[in-house]
């Protein structure tokens, strides 16, 4: 499967002034130094290809939700971290538009890496606003527009959008790589084709649902997903998080399902956990894991992880499948005792020497980096993008990527 825009390597950037769109949205500590920096080091592939043609690169990015000029929120961190990883200074500047920037990028040597401050300072970052994308781009000075922040690029704003309005606009190799690889996955899969899907809400992931109903072999359903699911098949989950109010989808869900395998054929589809690791606290340290049927969990229990049956059912189907697409948690992965799911689940998909394997972004791609002690080498592609890998396995246009050149030339403007 081709991709549709065009890239870096379509043109001659040799010595031109590139402003980057990345995704450098990374946790961070209570210290302030980063927890992971998986999307930083996604990221090196586009600037090692820009550096090595002597660009000036001006990199641009956000980190979290600031309110006016956080500190807390602030990319110097970022910037020291990759330096370390490129072996080069970064130069930070404190701002990301204004004379400051334009001068700094005027008197850099091509070669040379800076990051500017985070965009959200500015509210109008996320209202798409054409003149700040204006700005930005007389502040930088840049030839072009390189979008490689997979991870925002499901949102239309300045930096991802308005920007392509006033600079040539071409795909960075993560960008590439990220649709390519999701893309093919949904649409040309190896057969059979798995579908793993937890996290907590249907009502987040109702597209995502009916696209692996249409594309998928079989479907694993765990995480406080699988709750609603089977509170919906009138099994009483005691204190468990269940989302209300979503009888009318789940409805239309098996409808589509019975649809798709026959009815009789549903529940071998659709596959819901057999039994659950359950306790009476999320948050008590001495918390003990009991496995209980599905139809045994008592009034002041909640399920927090799927069940030792469950698990050895999923990981039987893991084992034959020719692709695989997680997206979603089997329970609190972020507690130990009740990890057991997710971590067996991945070690299931690690095994599985013949599959093309998709992890979804965001605390699916967290979990599964933690758990491996971050070697990404066990799995075909662990995605960037929480709600971008999303968007995209259910279907959707993204609009960070509709708006750059297409590849035979002709920009697309929504």
């Amino acid at each position: 499967m081709n991709f549709s825009k065009q890239t870096v390597r379509d043109i001659d950037v040799d010595r031109q002034v590139v402003l980057v769109r990345v995704d450098y949205n990374v946790p961070l500590k209570k210290d302030g130094s980063i927890d992971d920096d998986l999307r930083i080091r996604a990221s090196l592939p586009t600037i090692k290809y820009l550096i090595e043609r002597q660009c000036k690169l001006v990199l641009m990015s956000h980190l979290g939700r600031p309110e006016g000029r956080d500190q807390s929120q602030s990319l110097a961190p970022v910037a020291a971290r990759l330096s370390e990883l490129l072996g080069q200074s970064v130069k930070f500047i404190d701002d990301c538009v204004g004379d400051k920037v334009y001068q700094t990028v005027k008197h850099a040597p091509c070669g040379s890496v800076i990051l500017l401050e985070n965009l959200r300072y500015y509210p109008q970052e996320e209202a798409d606003d054409m003149e700040f994308a204006k700005n930005i781009a007389k502040s930088t000075g840049a030839n072009l527009f390189v979008q490689d922040g997979f991870g925002a690029a499901h949102r239309a704003h300045a930096s991802t959008h308005a920007i392509t309005q006033f600079l040539p606009s071409f795909a960075g190799l993560l960008l590439e790589k990220e649709v390519t690889m999701i893309n093919r996955s949904m649409e040309l899969p190896a057969r059979p084709f798995v579908a793993i899907i937890g996290g907590a809400k249907i009502s987040d992931k109702i597209d995502l649902i009916k696209r692996f109903i249409d594309k998928a072999d079989k479907i694993l359903v765990g995480g406080a997903m699988a709750n609603t699911f089977l509170k919906f098949k009138r099994y009483d989950m005691g204190k468990s998080l269940v989302e209300l109010d979503q009888d009318e989808i789940l409805r239309e869900i098996y409808d589509l399902a019975a649809a798709k395998v026959g009815p009789e054929n549903v529940d071998d589809f659709l596959i819901l956990p057999k039994d659950l690791a359950v306790s009476t606290s999320i948050d008590d340290p001495d918390q003990i894991r009991r496995e209980v049927s599905v139809d045994k969990i008592a009034d002041d229990e909640m399920a927090l992880d799927i069940g030792t049956q469950a698990i050895d059912q999923f990981c039987d189907i893991i084992s034959t499948a020719k692709t695989i697409v997680w997206n979603g948690p089997m329970g609190i992965a972020e507690k130990e005792v009740f990890s057991i799911g997710s971590a067996r689940i991945a070690l299931a998909i690690a095994a599985n020497n013949e599959d093309v394997s998709i992890v979804g972004g965001g605390d699916t791609a967290d979990f599964v980096l933690k758990w491996s002690g971050g070697d990404e080498s066990s799995f075909t592609h662990i995605s960037t993008g929480g709600g971008a890998s999303m968007e995209l396995m259910s279907g959707k246009k993204l609009p960070g990527v509709e708006s750059l050149l297409d590849a035979y030339g002709h920009r697309v403007v929504h």
